[in-house]
């Protein structure tokens, strides 16, 4: 299967999630949440993801992650990244109540296309204190991709994990999990990349990327926002508009893009030191705000 027919494939499956002006949405992906050991990559930027993510749970925005959420090829099971970032998934619990949590699956977390194992794995957790199992997220569902759809323009935005343009990543993910533990995990010790990661090999990332832009060609220049690559992309009005949301693990910040007042823009969270020596994690405007409508797609 090729790269545009596992887009497609995910498009005509996708989630509908109506919106209009009024609607505000943060699109955050590649997480890879981890067991807070060397390995986990998001424990560094962890303090700052769970501040941002609690300003967005105060301000009503809605939040949508692109995939790779839970790092499932280093780690077995989600009970090891449960006891290590319980705090953000108790939050995540919280939009998941409000129904304002909506989850795509990614190559790093693709047993979540499972129905079975996220009902097993994710609906409940022991609480040692109580002795007992409490629900976490009871009913929740994993899609492969969701559409956000304008209810005043009709204008889409396509959302999507962005694997469906690595052939590797999405038809031999299982193949690339095993390599991941037991070859890659232990040489990271040593600094040496996953080659076969498109975050961490340009030649691959640019690969993706083009074919993606082609979808996008053949389909009306359809808005189209994924993660993956981990590389921030915010088009100009005009240009192909291929956005990426980057990561939650870049060195010392994460970045996402944010969608309110019918605008969109890429932001980025760090930590800053105030004058008086004071650690604060700030939002910072990379791009935008960018009115969605400039992007208007071919008929």
């Amino acid at each position: 299967m090729s790269s545009d027919s596992r887009l497609n494939r995910a498009y005509e499956n996708a989630k509908v999630i109506p919106f209009d002006n009024n609607s505000k949405f943060i699109l955050f992906s590649d997480c890879h949440r981890g067991d807070n050991s060397f390995a986990d990559e998001f424990a560094n930027n962890r303090n700052i993801y769970f501040h941002a993510l609690k300003f967005y749970h105060s301000e009503g925005f809605q939040y949508c992650e692109l995939g790779d959420g839970d790092e499932l090829w280093e780690n077995i099971n989600f009970a090891s990244l449960f006891e290590a970032h319980k705090n953000i998934y108790k939050l995540l619990k919280q939009f998941h109540l409000e129904h304002r949590l909506h989850m795509i699956w990614g190559n790093h977390d693709m047993v979540y296309k499972d129905e079975d194992y996220v009902k097993k794995h994710l609906s409940s957790y022991f609480e040692p204190i109580e002795d007992k199992d409490k629900a976490l997220f009871e009913g929740i569902k994993y899609h492969e991709a969701i559409i956000l759809k304008h209810r005043d323009t009709q204008q889409e935005i396509f959302l999507t994990h962005g694997h469906q343009a690595d052939w590797w990543n999405y038809t031999f993910w299982r193949w690339g999990r095993f390599l991941v533990r037991v070859l890659w995990k232990p040489l990271q010790v040593w600094g040496i990349a996953d080659p076969t990661s498109p975050a961490k090999n340009y030649t691959e990332l640019i690969k993706v990327e083009r074919r993606i832009k082609k979808w996008i060609l053949k389909n009306s220049l359809k808005v189209t926002v994924v993660g993956h690559t981990h590389r921030p992309r915010f088009p100009e009005p005009g240009d192909i508009p291929l956005f990426n949301d980057g990561s939650c693990v870049h060195p010392r910040s994460i970045t996402g893009i944010e969608i309110e007042k019918g605008n969109l823009s890429l932001i980025k969270w760090q930590i800053n030191t105030t004058d008086d020596g004071t650690l604060r994690v700030v939002r910072i405007l990379l791009e935008g705000p960018q009115k969605l409508k400039d992007y208007l797609e071919k008929s």
